[in-house]
């Protein structure tokens, strides 16, 4: 997304699967590559993962 991703919208880069389609190539942003999964992040399903990413793009939404 050449302006990035706001807050609450689906990345545009993720496919029916929820797969990065472009995970190891250049083009994927900085911010993307450096987010390191964790237990916390993840939780036991893909919808605990959603949470918590929501809810780090509240908390670091601008103001």
């Amino acid at each position: 997304m050449p302006d990035g991703k706001p807050a609450g919208v689906r990345c545009i880069q993720l496919n029916a699967d929820d797969q990065c389609m472009i995970f190891g190539q250049p083009e994927r942003p900085a911010f993307c590559a450096s987010l390191q999964a964790s237990q916390e992040m993840c939780g036991d399903a893909a919808p605990q993962a959603m949470l918590w990413l929501t809810n780090l793009e509240r908390l670091t939404a601008p103001s």
